[in-house]
């Protein structure tokens, strides 16, 4: 039976495990990421210490991007001793009715370890179409008895995502925006504009993502298809006329480091309220 990954936050019940009865000890998430990986990619491993009722220990909530990947590891898992002495329960999230989450884009980082693992390093590209400066200035503040102007930094950036071996090529376009208090200090100015270079960057490369349905059939082969719901109207411009919208720099995603400016929401454990389905022994 195929089953579909999107470049979206892990939200299904079938994706998620909780595993207890975990020992405390140093590295306990490095542990478990090292044991339940084996079994596919994963999304978050987060290591929680139990209620004072539930006594010493602690729990772990593990999310896998497919949920087939993770019943596999729920089967393999449960009642193993793995990295401790005692044996682990193991138990995947069952859905709880009335209970609706948000499903949230995936930040440009972890679109780019799911394409990785799904299609290899060499499966798809990126190229940056443009990185425009739209920025403009806001009004002016007072402070301290001193008019300071107060500059609102805003970069368009436009992506476009390639996957050769499957035909498919998708863009992505997104407004990265910060203010600058002190619109005068010049290293404030230009320290805000990095931020914000990278922010439509890893944005732009996240919406791309978000046009792409991964199909993986049960024999491991992949396949592509565009998920035409996420369309923007941009999409149907060609090159020619997005740059009569903005002036078009040729630059290189390499250029930008996106793992220190992902700003998309993650969603928390914190936010959720799932049920567990216990397993058979």
């Amino acid at each position: 039976m195929a089953e579909v990954v999107e470049f979206r936050v892990p939200a299904g019940s079938a994706q998620t495990l909780l595993v207890w009865g975990l020992e405390p000890g140093p590295g306990l998430e490095h542990s478990l990421f090292s044991a339940f990986s084996k079994f596919g990619l994963l999304y978050s491993v987060r290591a929680h210490r139990n209620a004072a009722v539930a006594g010493p220990g602690y729990y772990a909530i593990i999310k896998f991007y497919s949920a087939g990947d993770a019943s596999r590891a729920q089967r393999m898992c449960n009642g193993q001793r793995l990295f401790q002495k005692s044996p682990l329960k193991v138990c995947v999230c069952t859905k709880q009715k009335g209970f609706q989450q948000q499903v949230l884009a995936l930040n440009s980082s972890k679109c780019q370890e799911l394409a990785n693992h799904y299609l290899g390093f060499n499966g798809w590209s990126s190229r940056i179409i443009t990185l425009q400066n739209v920025s403009g200035f806001d009004g002016e503040n007072e402070e301290r008895g001193k008019t300071l102007q107060k500059r609102s930094v805003k970069y368009l950036c436009a992506i476009e995502v390639t996957l050769p071996n499957h035909g498919v090529r998708t863009r992505g376009v997104a407004l990265g925006e910060a203010d600058v208090e002190n619109g005068e200090d010049p290293l404030e100015f230009v320290t805000a504009t990095r931020r914000v270079q990278k922010l439509a960057v890893g944005k732009a490369l996240s919406s791309a993502f978000q046009k792409i349905l991964l199909v993986v059939l049960e024999n491991g082969k992949v396949v592509v298809e565009y998920n035409s719901s996420q369309e923007e109207p941009t999409d149907f411009l060609t090159e020619e006329e997005l740059k009569g919208l903005v002036q078009v720099n040729e630059l290189s995603l390499e250029q930008f480091d996106l793992k220190e400016e992902e700003v998309l929401s993650d969603l928390s454990f914190d936010d959720e309220l799932p049920s567990w389905e216990m397993p058979s022994d």
